[in-house]
């Protein structure tokens, strides 16, 4: 006999009000994808250097053209709020005080993968694709490459292209910014 597991899922408000009265507390390190809240993988130095060290390029060179967000949440639908490790934003004077981004606000997401790859690749992308995020990249430090998905459709990204070192890459929103692969795999 087939036992049959009923998953009960939240919606973004619902998960919201779980953080107002501490069913989830401010050092849980959770994010809430399609109605399921997932715990995320901890934070190692590898990881992190690489995301101190692409916040530092964009600061530098992306300037008043876009909010850079790191590690904060992006509203994509009724039931999910992931918190891409980084994202770029189209600038808004309340930097997105009175809600959270949506997907129409994402210039460019970036997900860096240390252990992470096969969530991120087979469950966050889709999801990325299905809303709408114009350009995602996930820079898997295992493997030292970086993945770029444009052109999102509702069965996943049509473009895709993995610059290795030596080549440059160029977000689609920000011509004039070309980062070498080197400079963000370090």
């Amino acid at each position: 006999m087939a036992v049959q597991v009923l998953r009960r899922r939240f919606t973004v408000d619902e998960y919201h009000l779980m953080g107002q009265v501490g069913i989830l507390g401010e050092d849980d390190r959770v994010e809430l994808l399609e109605g399921e809240i997932v715990e995320m993988a901890p934070i190692g130095s590898r990881y992190q250097a690489t995301v101190d060290r692409l916040t530092e390029l964009f600061s530098r060179r992306v300037g008043d053209s876009a909010s850079i967000r790191v590690q904060g949440p992006v509203r994509l639908a009724g039931d999910s709020e992931p918190e891409p490790d980084l994202t770029l934003l189209r600038r808004r004077t309340d930097f997105y005080a009175t809600a959270h981004p949506g997907p129409e606000d994402v210039l460019l997401l970036v997900e860096v993968s240390d252990s992470s790859i096969d969530y991120d690749r087979d469950v966050k992308l889709p999801h990325y694709a299905r809303q709408g995020v114009p350009e995602v990249w996930i820079v898997d430090l295992e493997r030292e490459a970086i993945e770029v998905y444009t052109y999102p459709a509702t069965e996943g990204y049509s473009g895709f292209s993995q610059p290795v070192r030596g080549q440059n890459l160029v977000p689609q929103h920000f011509p004039s910014l070309d980062l070498a692969v080197d400079e963000v795999l370090g």
